[in-house]
């Protein structure tokens, strides 16, 4: 197997849910050694999650293959010291508690940094660690909603868009916090010193709104705020939008440039919707509705077949299992069968979209599986370990 790029990179993984554990999925699959520590008392909350296959919260699977389980009851002053000792030995620590919840335990940033200097500590919560809302609760569709971006999609007049995944907390978080993770571990090899990152999944939510908000802000007086389904890209114009078939499928429309919208009118066998498919008036709305009429008197299928060979941009709207069969998925290799001999079964893994070399496929761990291996590793004594674990 090929050396990936994070190996010997050690990380400390505190997070719980979504948005921690899907960064530290993307970092053990490139590599790094990441210990989970888990509350004994049921670990990551995830763990308890439906669907699950015999007993077992396929939502933990699908977040935890490649990791390790280490148990520790950091409400414990033994444990706490236990932690601080432990935490010498990594590169990077991930947590997403509410603002302040590690300095209660006396764990926070300046302790662990005093404790080792190099740790790149990150930190993802909801509305970042400053701000008259940071010890708000909330979930994904909170900081979407409060970061406008539910509000710029759906129908012209109708109700926001529900966007369906965790953009919040994927997007907002998760990849936010690896760029800042990595980008601390960079400047680390030039100044030796470890960072603080505070990661908001609300602050990341607005980064989708980046070229619209800044345009506005661009435009000062001479703007207007961002209107729902009027825009160029949120379905205003005939040319970039989503269009209901005769079976009740969608197919979508993404022709923005005219030589792309050209090739659409022509396969329709109506070059002249071209003229004023750009209009931002009446005229544009007849045709965006022409184009409604037009793909609503046949199926999904046939669209399909009518488009395969013009460049066009347009793409059907795959749903459930489809996409697990789509082409160009599959030959991207996503997803991938292996053997779980712990739990003697076979199972298909979704990998994470970065490989850079073979990824491993080690099963997610049971909880606290490598208590013992991780503390013994760590230096600890075989009966410091029984007295941490007791």
């Amino acid at each position: 197997m090929n050396t990936l790029p994070l190996s010997g990179l050690k990380v400390l993984d505190l997070s719980r849910l979504l948005p921690g554990p899907y960064a530290t999925l993307v970092l053990a699959d490139l590599g790094a050694t990441v210990d989970k520590v888990e509350d004994p008392q049921g670990g990551d909350y995830l763990r308890q999650m439906a669907p699950l296959r015999d007993d077992e919260s396929a939502l933990f699977y699908g977040l935890n293959r490649n990791k390790r389980s280490l148990t520790l009851d950091l409400k414990a002053p033994e444990a706490r010291e236990a932690f601080k000792r432990l935490v010498r030995g990594y590169d990077v620590l991930v947590e997403s508690f509410r603002p302040g919840v590690m300095d209660k335990l006396g764990l926070g940033w300046s302790v662990l940094h005093a404790e080792n200097p190099r740790l790149v500590y990150c930190a993802i919560s909801g509305y970042g660690q400053t701000g008259p809302d940071r010890l708000k609760a909330g979930h994904d569709l909170n900081y979407a909603a409060r970061a406008g971006v539910l509000g710029y999609g759906g129908e012209a007049d109708g109700a926001p868009a529900f966007p369906g995944v965790q953009l919040g907390d994927i997007g907002g978080g998760s990849l936010f916090a690896l760029v800042g993770l990595l980008a601390a571990l960079h400047e680390r090899e030039r100044t030796g010193q470890g960072r603080f990152v505070d990661v908001s999944m609300t602050d990341g939510a607005t980064a989708f709104l980046h070229m619209h908000l800044a345009a506005r802000l661009f435009m000062g007086e001479q703007g207007q705020p961002l209107r729902r389904g009027r825009e160029t890209l949120n379905g205003g114009f005939a040319c970039y939008g989503l269009y209901r078939t005769s079976d009740g499928r969608y197919l979508s429309v993404g022709a923005l440039e005219p030589k792309f919208l050209a090739g659409v009118c022509q396969v329709l066998g109506r070059p002249d919707l071209l003229a004023d498919a750009y209009d931002t008036g009446e005229a544009g709305a007849r045709v965006k509705a022409e184009f409604s009429r037009i793909f609503a008197e046949h199926p999904l299928a046939y669209w399909t077949e009518r488009f395969a060979g013009a460049d066009v941009c347009v793409e059907p709207v795959l749903e459930g299992d489809e996409v697990l069969a789509d082409p160009q998925l599959r030959a991207r290799n996503l997803f991938v069968e292996s053997e779980d001999t712990q739990r003697g079964r076979r199972v298909t893994h979704l990998l994470t979209p970065l490989r850079m070399g073979e990824t491993p496929l080690r099963p997610p761990p049971v909880l606290g599986q490598h208590t013992h291996k991780i503390l013994f590793e760590a230096g600890f004594s075989s009966e410091e370990i029984e007295r941490l674990v007791k």
